[in-house]
């Protein structure tokens, strides 16, 4: 989904990074019975009170049927066992729920933890308010080896991963096979470069119906760049060092918004703005047979069009020399806080790890289009079952799983991310209504974000 920007000053994030420094406790995650009456009488007389179950605040972002399901995952787990109890409690948007964090963390009054878009990550671990899941997996020797590389990869920073990854995404190409068999194109050999991409828009293109529509949506253009094996940042795509400066404007990125424009301007891509959502309805109407969009849009793209038309996927387009490249993942993961008690910290960590066992994930797959992390949930029969039903998310586990681990497609980390995602999206709104061209749009943003990440990174300690 589509996020609403973060605008926080500097001296909001200087004032956070003062605040967020409350010690652990030191309690159990199962709680110690209440001491015994000091007559030995009366202790003998006396009944044995049951020990209360840890309570951990989940702040999440999910809502409608997202929401149900998540309502549904803390209910299995509560049922499940005695010593911990989740409380999950919606939010608002993933800014909304960030910013209600931020405002917490002197009252203590904030969740245990919470679920925090990808590109929140960099500031998470700046704002030292977390205790990073690393901890937990050495403590219980958890074996990640279980889960997918290719998703925790964005979470790791230094080798450490900070956070667990819950809800994941990639974008892919959704295509009218109907529109492209009347257009003479196989409807079962979509595009996969930049140049059939192009060819197959104008082919498309006839009776006043444009050939697809690509959102301008600054995680598109993250998608291109790692496509390429290009990094978003400098200083290792802000992994090795904190970024002082973004790639934007580099070769991958004016061949892309060049590419992009070029369709627009022969009238084969129809521009409909910023909105995911604007481009999925006009794709649903059948006003255009390409778009890009998430994977987890799969199943409610599918059913819009039951009955209309069969719906294809391929996997995100990049140039035909294009190497290693590949997706990187979107979506959001879970933040244990450490303003906690040890206790609840622990409980924490309980409920993340039934999170990642293969029932509960194959589950959460079906239920919501959102990639499994955990690799045995494809064993699962639900999830078989889904795969034969929805046979189009093939293309999307396959792009994950063809995905070359490398610092382009591990993605990219800067505190001023959501600020930076406006930054692009005005640029590509600029290069494509032809107020600038592809190089100038991207060299005003890219000096921009410079600016941006000079003021942030003056705030780290």
């Amino acid at each position: 989904m589509k996020s609403v920007n973060i605008r926080t000053s500097v001296m909001a994030m200087t004032a956070l990074t003062m605040v967020l420094t409350s010690a652990c406790g030191k309690a159990e995650v199962t709680p110690a019975s209440s001491a015994a009456p000091a007559s030995s009488t009366a202790a003998s007389a006396a009944p044995t009170k049951a020990a209360e179950p840890v309570k951990v605040i989940w702040w999440h972002s999910m809502s409608g049927e997202l929401g149900k399901a998540v309502d549904k995952l803390v209910a299995d787990f509560n049922a499940s066992q005695k010593n911990v109890q989740v409380e999950a409690v919606f939010q608002g948007t993933y800014d909304e729920s960030l910013n209600k964090m931020k405002a917490s963390m002197d009252t203590k009054s904030g969740p245990s933890l919470i679920q925090v878009y990808e590109i929140g990550s960099r500031f998470m671990i700046d704002s030292k308010a977390i205790t990073p899941v690393q901890k937990f997996v050495d403590a219980d020797k958890f074996d990640l080896s279980q889960l997918e590389e290719n998703i925790l990869n964005y979470y790791k920073v230094d080798d450490k991963l900070n956070s667990m990854p819950f809800n994941t995404s990639n974008p892919i190409l959704y295509y009218n096979k109907d529109m492209f068999k009347a257009a003479g194109l196989d409807p079962e050999k979509p595009p996969t470069t930049y140049e059939e991409v192009a060819k197959a828009a104008q082919a498309l293109s006839k009776d006043g119906k444009a050939g697809g529509s690509f959102a301008i949506y600054g995680w598109f253009m993250e998608q291109f760049f790692a496509g390429q094996g290009a990094e978003f940042l400098n200083n290792g795509n802000g992994r090795t060092a904190a970024a002082t400066e973004t790639l934007l404007n580099n070769e991958a990125g004016v061949k892309t918004l060049t590419w992009w424009k070029d369709m627009v301007d022969n009238k084969s891509l129809m521009n409909l703005g910023r909105k995911t959502d604007d481009t999925k309805k006009a794709f649903l109407a059948g006003q255009i047979a390409m778009t890009l969009d998430s994977t987890a849009s799969l199943r409610g793209i599918v059913a819009g069009a039951e009955g209309k038309f069969q719906v294809g996927t391929s996997v995100m387009p990049k140039p035909a020399d294009a190497k290693d490249g590949g997706v990187v993942v979107g979506g959001a993961s879970l933040y244990i806080l450490n303003n906690k008690s040890e206790a609840e910290q622990k409980g924490a960590w309980e409920f993340i790890k039934f999170l990642t066992n293969p029932q509960t994930q194959a589950w959460w797959n079906v239920n919501t289009g959102y990639f499994p992390i955990t690799k045995k949930a494809y064993d699962e029969q639900i999830l078989k079952d889904n795969l034969a039903k929805f046979p189009q998310f093939q293309t999307a586990i396959d792009q994950l799983h063809n995905t070359k681990p490398n610092k382009a497609t591990q993605g990219a980390v800067m505190g001023v991310f959501p600020e930076a995602r406006q930054l692009v999206e005005t640029a590509i709104e600029e290069a494509l209504t032809g107020k600038k061209s592809p190089k100038d749009a991207l060299d005003a943003a890219s000096k921009t974000i410079a600016e941006k990440l000079a003021a942030y990174n003056k705030t780290v300690k």
